[in-house]
């Protein structure tokens, strides 16, 4: 029973992980067998933080996406719930149609933002009379890109969030109602506090989803003209023209570091709360 999850485990995460990082330490280009004279060391990681252009641009572009993911996207998803939390008429309505935009692929719904953000025939110029190239214009398509993103990504932290509100003691609500505590402060006082499970695996889900931003930025313009993200950069060295798997590799295991980071970091503070 344990040896076949772990075979599954150890194919399709370790093994690809691996691999990766030792690809990353030679200049492969996917032809051929892999020799001693492949090996370079660390030249990849040297060329990627000091001779390619697009690096560093693509980690500010990360940065901003994992700022605008926390601070828009997971106070709105948030605020939602709360709402919904009150049974309010037509609530199951409101859940449904809120939580639509995460069962819809990328592929789609940059098809629909696309028809709101197309320059020509776009719903949003038509409304404001204005021609600016949405999608098209590196002054605003990481902008538009991330409302794109947004409108999914607040469904799927609002259903997190009222699972969490649902999960919470009525006992505690009713006491501090008979402290007197306004709602606004029995919610950031008490329940809030006591929903740091959720509060963790929001914080864990949004960092390592604004890391690995892909699909919709791919369909956009494949990560170029003010794209850039770092897992885009990765697909264009690997499966682009280039072929370059040693350097693509080299992306990746610095995405790789960066989550996993991270990860034992939240790994410390469950363990520590456990305990």
């Amino acid at each position: 029973m344990v040896a076949i999850p772990s075979i599954v485990v150890i194919g399709l995460i370790w093994l690809p992980a691996i691999s990766s990082v030792v690809l990353s330490f030679t200049k492969w280009n996917g032809i051929g067998n892999l020799t001693a004279d492949n090996f370079i060391g660390l030249t990849n990681y040297q060329n990627v933080t000091t001779n390619y252009p697009p690096f560093w641009p693509a980690m500010t572009h990360n940065l901003i996406w994992l700022a605008v993911m926390f601070l828009v996207a997971t106070p709105m998803g948030m605020f939602l719930a709360v709402l919904l939390d009150k049974e309010i008429r037509g609530t199951r309505v409101y859940q449904m149609a809120l939580y639509m935009p995460v069962v819809l692929s990328l592929a789609l719904i940059g098809f629909i933002w696309q028809l709101i953000f197309s320059k020509d025939n776009g719903l949003l110029n038509a409304v404001t009379g204005s021609s600016i190239d949405w999608f098209g214009d590196q002054r605003y398509n990481l902008w538009a890109a991330l409302v794109a993103t947004s409108w999914r990504q607040v469904g799927y932290i609002m259903l997190l969030y009222l699972a969490g509100l649902k999960a919470v003691d009525q006992s505690l609500r009713e006491a501090a109602a008979i402290d007197g505590c306004s709602e606004s402060k029995a919610f950031f006082r008490v329940i809030f506090p006591v929903m740091r499970p959720i509060n963790i695996i929001i914080l864990v889900v949004t960092f390592i989803e604004s890391l690995r931003a892909f699909d919709l930025v791919w369909i956009i313009n494949k990560g170029r003209n003010g794209l850039e993200l770092i897992s885009t950069l990765v697909t264009q060295n690997v499966v682009g023209e280039a072929s370059r798997i040693g350097f693509g590799s080299a992306l990746a295991t610095v995405m790789l570091l960066i989550s996993s980071g991270f990860i034992v970091i939240y790994l410390r503070v469950v363990m520590k709360g456990d305990r």
